[in-house]
């Protein structure tokens, strides 16, 4: 008897993936790397359209925060709403560095944040929805990002609460780092990050142009950030199937699985070159829609992604030159780094985020309902209701 999960976590095969193209293969790469520009584009009006309707919202939320539960609700929420753990990383500095918010309190938040920037591959993969095959490889890559982060937290928590080993060994290097560097101004900007935004923004401004303002020019960027997202993976994914050869995608996903730090470096330095983990993991998506990448390998470049998704607020916290920000940078740093040192060599637990995505992505295509439910329940009601709990 065949197991369910083994198509979620093998490449498709060759005869499936590709076909006979007649368009030479340099025309083919300037069109995938065209709708890959729009695919971002999309991504990021439909971040852009959220953080306009939520952005006031989710610094209201860090308002008379004192249980650690209620926190790590206010982490995924915030972030959900300004889609951006960058953002909801940089409010947490903040509060902790005006002294309105302890960094033992702050820990869970940074936790949040880090479950919280995983809804945006979520919600990329409902582009796939209409094609089952497509659909379960896709919804698989993206949530096995979030039970990865929902798993470290379970663990970590718990160990922080009881030791806080975590701020402590932040405090530590923190103190060490400063000493070290002292004033060092360190700053980055990615030019992919700004030509994504510099598209996006154009488009916003034609919006703005026409008379659109407030919540309309927030709920208009949303619809059509949607809609490019579903237009893009569908001529992503048809395009992938014809650039990348049968014997390409073997050797692509060979190498992937078997060099497991490979893989890792490659989704640490992506992210900190984008300065986005959410550009990173939502294009491993269309890749494991398409069948190009298994879930299996494209799963260590996620966890790459959760350590270089760190970089940004560390660069700032260095420029800033204050230690408490710093501090909080590195509890994010060694939050992941640890996650990922002590998940993924050990083989039993590492297949079972795997194992949780590939049996979800199994239901959710027999009762698409439930991707709502899902995205509602671990996004938004859940942490609402352990706010109403413990706040």
């Amino acid at each position: 008897m065949s197991d369910p999960n083994r198509a979620l976590t093998e490449p498709v095969a060759p005869a499936e993936a590709a076909g006979r193209d007649r368009w030479p293969g340099w025309l083919r790469i300037l069109l995938l790397l065209a709708l890959l520009y729009l695919f971002l584009v999309a991504v990021n009006l439909l971040e852009g359209g959220i953080k306009g309707l939520g952005e006031e919202a989710a610094q209201d939320l860090f308002a008379g925060v004192a249980n650690p539960i209620a926190g790590l609700a206010v982490g995924i929420l915030a972030t959900v709403l300004v889609q951006s753990s960058s953002v909801t990383t940089s409010i947490i500095v903040g509060l902790v560095g005006s002294g309105e918010l302890s960094v033992a309190l702050a820990v869970p938040m940074v936790m949040g944040a880090n479950i919280g920037t995983t809804v945006t591959n979520t919600l990329v993969s409902i582009g796939h929805v209409r094609r089952n095959a497509e659909f379960r490889r896709a919804f698989a890559a993206a949530t096995v990002h979030d039970f990865f982060n929902v798993l470290a937290v379970i663990v970590f928590l718990p160990l922080e609460l009881a030791t806080g080993f975590l701020h402590k060994s932040a405090l530590f290097l923190a103190r060490e780092v400063s000493a070290a560097l002292g004033g060092t101004d360190a700053a980055f900007h990615s030019p992919i990050k700004a030509a994504v935004k510099a598209g996006a923004g154009a488009v916003a401004d034609f919006l703005a142009a026409v008379g659109l303002a407030g919540g309309w020019l927030a709920a208009v960027m949303i619809a059509l950030g949607v809609a490019l997202i579903f237009v893009s993976l569908f001529l992503i994914t048809r395009n992938m199937k014809r650039l990348i050869a049968a014997r390409a995608e073997q050797v692509l996903n060979a190498a992937l699985e078997r060099a497991a730090l490979f893989a890792i470096a490659i989704g640490t330095l992506v992210t900190i070159a984008v300065q986005s983990s959410s550009i990173t993991t939502s294009l491993l998506v269309p890749l494991c829609g398409a069948g190009i990448l298994s879930l299996e390998a494209a799963f260590p470049v996620m966890l790459g992604a959760n350590i270089g998704t760190t970089i940004t607020a560390f660069l700032a916290s260095l420029a800033a030159d204050k230690l408490a920000g710093m501090e909080i940078a590195l509890v994010h740093v060694l939050f992941n780094v640890i996650g990922v040192a002590l998940v993924y060599p050990l083989p039993a637990v590492r297949r079972v985020p795997l194992r949780l995505a590939s049996g979800l992505a199994e239901r959710t295509v027999e009762h698409k309902m439930l991707v709502m439910a899902y995205v509602g329940g671990l996004f938004v009601l859940g942490p609402l209701l352990a706010l109403f709990l413990f706040r």
